[in-house]
């Protein structure tokens, strides 16, 4: 199971809206098939396996990070694969929480008269999986804030000069995260200010994720590299009554412009939804202060990565990671829970789930 789950982390950022999911096949005492799912629309982890293990998948067992479908999508379902191979057990990471399977793979195979056993390593499939997860049972994106701040609190100088608040080891961190984003967002005044391309750009090929900016009167120049380079689509996120000449230049670039609320700031809550009815099921947000305060304050985020410098720079004016109206007392400050720390070269990674509580949000 442990190497059905690292077949698995691989693949993860390459199946779209579909969960990451590893397969390996023993029989006798040997690994006779391994497969992960590589690509929404083509074979699942288990159809690798079998078709590696070939008869060998006769009395084997299946070790398998997550339940076997059960359903026709847009491939057959895992479970009658292998029960025609004739497998004699198969090990279950964790349940599907696709409404759509949901516990029907365990009762098909066991229907078959295969013995199945669930739980082997769950906690740590199901984390694996946390942004499919949560798409495939609320409709919504996976946000995910990263942001590399000074030692102070700082992601620019009081100039505005960004280049670079991390080290250099770190880039290819950050550019990894991109890949296995399905989208990146930023606010209009990253946006402007930096020009930015939002690509991933590593030593070896990978996917880039689709642009969003959240601008509110359509700031956005159509000359913006972004909007012309065609490596990947572009969505900006406006409000109703938006500047209408605007809009038509951007859509003539082949930008995607969706209103999301009357104004005159994005109802971000609003958006979140029309992304998910997009099937956009994670989002790497990479903008300024302004933003990362308001997603936290509609509670829209979902994981949070500081990437910290070892570095001071100052300036009452420099622009801040989070900006945001704040709170009274410490105790109701957003908690992390679940931290992890690790060192990128001078760096430090520190990542965390925001605890929210019983706060309760409006539209911003």
């Amino acid at each position: 199971m442990r190497l059905a789950l690292d077949m698995a982390a691989k693949a993860k950022g390459q199946t779209d809206i579909n969960p990451v999911v590893g397969c390996v096949i023993v029989n006798d005492g040997r690994i006779v098939g391994m497969g992960a799912h590589l690509k929404r629309g083509e074979g699942h982890a288990e159809v690798h396996a079998l078709a590696m293990a070939g008869d060998k998948a006769e009395g084997a067992t299946v070790y398998v990070t997550l339940e076997p479908c059960s359903h026709f999508g847009r491939t057959p379902p895992c479970c009658e694969r292998i029960i025609e191979a004739r497998a004699a057990r198969v090990v279950v990471a964790c349940l599907d929480p696709n409404p759509k399977v949901a516990g029907r793979g365990v009762s098909r195979l066991q229907e078959a008269g295969i013995s199945v056993e669930v739980g082997l390593l769950g906690e740590e499939s199901e984390r694996m999986n946390e942004v499919f997860n949560k798409f495939i049972t609320t409709g919504l994106p996976y946000v995910t804030i990263k942001t590399a701040m000074t030692l102070d609190g700082k992601i620019a100088a009081k100039t505005g000069d960004s280049h670079y608040v991390s080290g250099p080891e770190s880039r290819p961190f950050v550019h990894t995260l991109r890949h296995q984003h399905m989208a990146i967002m930023v606010g209009a005044e990253t946006a402007l200010a930096d020009d930015p391309e939002l690509t991933t750009r590593l030593d070896v090929p990978a996917l880039h994720p689709i642009r969003i900016i959240v601008d509110s009167k359509l700031r956005l120049p159509a000359e913006a590299r972004l909007v012309n380079d065609l490596v990947s689509p572009v969505i900006v996120l406006t409000v109703e009554g938006a500047d209408a000449a605007k809009r038509a230049a951007l859509e003539a670039r082949g930008v995607e412009v969706i209103d999301c609320g009357s104004g005159p700031r994005v109802d971000l809550r609003t958006a979140m939804h029309k992304l998910g009815e997009r099937e956009i099921g994670s989002i790497m947000l990479e903008g300024g202060g302004k933003l990362n305060g308001a997603m936290l304050e509609e509670a829209l985020v979902d994981k949070i990565i500081l990437v910290v410098a070892p570095k001071l720079i100052g300036g009452a004016g420099s622009p801040e990671a989070f900006t945001f109206g704040g709170f009274e007392k410490m105790a109701d400050a957003i908690p992390l829970t679940e931290v992890s720390v690790e060192r990128i070269g001078a760096d430090v990674c520190i990542s965390g789930y925001p605890d929210y509580g019983q706060r309760s949000h409006g539209a911003v």
